[in-house]
Parts: structure tokens; C-alpha cells; sequence
């Protein structure tokens, strides 16, 4: 697969703390605007995937900060699959400044779960196709 490029995001003025610094429960939203957009980009959309019947909720979610965002800076998020079982998924995460910089790092943890049940699916057996685009992943 060939490399897919990071998520851009501007930090937004109602996105800081009364520091001037952005507000660290919207990293959290970040890392799920990130994965919707990693997902688009891996041919396998958050929308076709609940289209189908499948809803993958989030198990755990940890960000570390090391430096600061502040309102106006341009960033990029890196994604990638940590781990993949066809039941469950880890995605890391990485936001860096222009320049390169690490300023956050974080994962997400998630399952497949059937949107009619609500039950753990497995993807291999009843999403093949699904399963071997995140394979590819």
C-alpha cells in the first residue's frame, strides 16, 4: 500500500484553555477526526463501514502531550494500524508542528461489533472483504 499522508488541522481559537493553549480533551477529537480521515484514505469509510452493519466503538484512548498546540498552528497527525486481529484494532497517532516537531503522541483501541446485535463480530468471517482491506492496512 502506498503511504498515506498525514491529517492536516489548523488548532482553532475555541479549541484553548484560558492558558491560550489548546484544551487537551480535544486531542481526543483530533485522534477521531484523524481516523475517520486514515479510514477514508485506506478505502474503508467510517459510513460505508455502519452502512453495512458494523460499528466500531472505542475501547481506550490515551494521549501523552510534549509541547504545546496554541490557537493558529498548522499540524499533522500521523496514523497507522498498531495492531489488527479481525475483532479488534490499535491506531497510533502523532501530532508534529511544520517543522517536524513531536508535540503529542497517543492510541485508540476499538472492537467490531455488529450494529443489530451489538455483539463482538469477527471480521474474517462475517466481513471478508472488510477484513482484507484492513489487512492491507
Amino acid at each position: 500500500m502506498t503511504e498515506i499522508t498525514p491529517y492536516r488541522r489548523k488548532a482553532q481559537y475555541y479549541e484553548t484553555d484560558q492558558m491560550g493553549i489548546i484544551h487537551h480533551s480535544n486531542y481526543i477529537r483530533w485522534f477521531e477526526e484523524t481516523r475517520v480521515d486514515y479510514l477514508d484514505k485506506c478505502e474503508i469509510s467510517y459510513q460505508r463501514i455502519e452502512e453495512i452493519g458494523i460499528i466500531i466503538p472505542v475501547l481506550e484512548v490515551l494521549a501523552t502531550y510534549k509541547e504545546m498546540v496554541r490557537f493558529n498552528d498548522q499540524v499533522l497527525i500521523y496514523t497507522k494500524v498498531d495492531e489488527y486481529t479481525g475483532t479488534r484494532l490499535t491506531l497510533s497517532y502523532e501530532i508534529r508542528n511544520q517543522t517536524n516537531e513531536l508535540l503529542t503522541t497517543g492510541y485508540s483501541k476499538h472492537c467490531f461489533l455488529s450494529a443489530e446485535t451489538g455483539r463482538l463480530i469477527s471480521l474474517k468471517k462475517s466481513f471478508p472483504e472488510v477484513h482484507q482491506k484492513f489487512l492491507n492496512m
